[in-house]
């Protein structure tokens, strides 16, 4: 697993340093996933990786600008990072902070605004918000 997360950081031009690795290790297991840097730098520990919160935090965010994850907000202060950077939306369930995937061709957005002179629009996001329903 070591070599496959090598060279997953080297094809996105990241340096493979040891706790970059041991991080991509175990965010790339084999199944898309999201995480928050506490859920992660709580594995890390829990594996015996001597790694800060502030190292999990700006390694995620050098992860996200690479383009090996994507961070969904789901309110200020409150994001997840997400394994899958495919085209796709969320369900949020309210309740307990639980993700799950929404396949890109699931949904349909129209009536989008005209981006501002000299944009374009990159993505689209869509959560829907679940509640337990009372």
């Amino acid at each position: 697993m070591a070599i496959q997360a090598i060279d997953r950081l080297a094809r996105a031009g990241l340096r493979p340093t040891r706790q970059r690795v041991a991080l991509a290790k175990l965010l790339f297991d084999g199944h898309d996933r999201h995480v928050t840097a506490e859920q992660l730098h709580g594995e890390a520990s829990t594996a015996d990786m001597r790694v800060s919160l502030a190292t999990v935090y700006n390694t995620l965010h050098q992860f996200t600008e690479a383009g090996l994850l994507r961070e969904v907000v789901v309110e200020a202060g409150r994001s997840y990072f997400d394994t899958n950077v495919s085209d796709h939306h969320h369900f949020f369930f309210e309740g307990n902070g639980h993700l799950i995937d929404i396949p890109g061709d699931a949904l349909a957005v129209s009536g989008l605004p005209d981006a501002p002179a000299g944009t374009r629009v990159a993505r689209v996001d869509v959560i829907i918000r679940l509640s337990d329903g009372n």
